[in-house]
């Protein structure tokens, strides 16, 4: 591994304050940090998502709040604190690739689906950074990325999303702007779908935050990866357009995030100073080119350009599946010099990953396939002898907001 000596930049920088200006090539040390640790926040919504059918809890989260980031694993585990979750509701018209359904009577809730969660740092942490950080990270989907042709790619109307003559978001325009204008902001129909169902819009980031910690300094930061990525930025843009005051700074880190919106919608966004976008982007990926611009897309946010085919350790795959995987694009991330430098890792960080949902290392990496699995997949043998999926504990039992 590879000792740098970059010279520590200022958390506003790092968040985007100057538009990563001189940070991304070569890529900075803290940076490379803050990128790895929002994609780390990704990953625990997929490690903890219960997408078993079987289950009556098929559709929560595996663990609950109290000890969610030690069960993931997380690294530093406890210098963060799960305030809340969020759900998603089975209102929306979306396909089963997003929201899962248990197949029991018994089923612990049948409208909703958790989707990710609020943290903040712990009030050591903060004493020691001199600031509170809020991380909301939201889930993509499990399944294959045939679900971006079946969420309803076309372009709606923002205007849920906008404040309109000092108003909150949800009244009707009185703008005479028709949806066909090409100046009116508008992004895909499924994104809007799925977020301005009620669960997701969690008030805490909104205006509880402010009123929790009126006192301290904040940062916001969005996460999320593939359709995640796509809530990242929504919410983001919710924030600033409607809650957070413009002096806290609100950044989205998101990892192949398919297009969102048109141009407008775009130069909405840029009309925030403290609303700031990084995408990290695999060259290979399919997934940021749709819906594509034909159809009114266009790129939003800054990029760091990065590629798998760069690792020495990973096949040379022809499955976008694997062009599209988080933990291969972090592992990317931890060695990525340049696109004309040599791949050498800058930071710590175990090759194991990259396999942990996927196939993508090299054999003689010696290191299982899609290994991040429950012991017996949760069966254990009950008292009569009879093999039943194991109940949760009392501590991760789903419970209400």
């Amino acid at each position: 591994m590879a000792i740098t000596n970059q010279e520590e930049q200022p958390w506003e920088e790092l968040l985007g304050s100057n538009n990563w200006d001189g940070l991304l090539d070569p890529l900075n040390l803290s940076l490379r940090r803050l990128i790895l640790r929002s994609g780390d926040f990704c990953q625990a919504t997929y490690d903890a998502f219960i997408n078993d059918q079987n289950s009556k809890y098929c559709g929560a989260s595996r663990y609950g709040k109290p000890s969610f980031f030690h069960k993931v694993m997380l690294k530093n585990a406890t210098d963060y604190q799960i305030h809340s979750f969020l759900y998603a509701t089975a209102r929306v018209s979306v396909p089963e690739a997003f929201l899962l359904h248990s197949q029991s009577r018994e089923s612990w809730d049948r409208e909703s689906n958790w989707i990710g969660y609020i943290a903040v740092t712990s009030d050591e942490v903060s004493r020691a950074i001199g600031r509170r950080e809020i991380y909301v990270a939201w889930r993509g989907t499990t399944r294959n990325y045939e679900w971006i042709n079946v969420l309803g790619s076309e372009l709606q109307s923002a205007k849920l999303l906008i404040k309109i003559q000092g108003e909150e978001t949800g009244g009707n325009s009185s703008s005479s702007e028709s949806d066909e204008d090409k100046n009116v902001p508008k992004v895909m129909r499924g994104w809007l779908t799925i977020y301005i169902s009620d669960d997701p819009k969690s008030s805490f980031v909104k205006s509880s935050a402010r009123v929790q910690y009126k006192d301290e300094k904040m940062s916001i930061v969005m996460t999320g990866h593939s359709l995640g990525a796509s809530l990242s930025v929504l919410s983001a843009f919710d924030l600033v357009e409607n809650g957070v005051a413009d002096d806290i700074p609100v950044t989205a880190i998101v990892f192949g995030c398919p297009q969102v919106g048109n141009k407008a919608f775009k130069q909405k966004i840029e009309s925030h100073r403290n609303l700031k976008i990084l995408h990290v982007k695999n060259k290979i990926d399919l997934i940021p080119h749709y819906p594509g611009r034909l159809m009114g897309y266009v790129d939003i946010g800054t990029e760091l350009l990065i590629d798998t085919r760069k690792s020495p350790s990973l096949k040379d795959s022809k499955n976008p599946s694997d062009w599209h995987n988080l933990q291969a694009i972090l592992h990317v991330v931890a060695g990525w010099n340049g696109a004309d430098k040599v791949f050498e890792l800058m930071v710590k960080r175990s090759l194991a990953l990259v396999n942990k949902s996927s196939g993508f290392l090299k054999d003689e990496c010696l290191v299982p396939v899609s290994w991040w699995v429950e012991k017996n997949k949760g069966m254990v043998l009950d008292q009569s002898g009879e093999w039943v999926l194991a109940p949760p504990a009392d501590e991760d039992l789903p419970v209400p907001e």
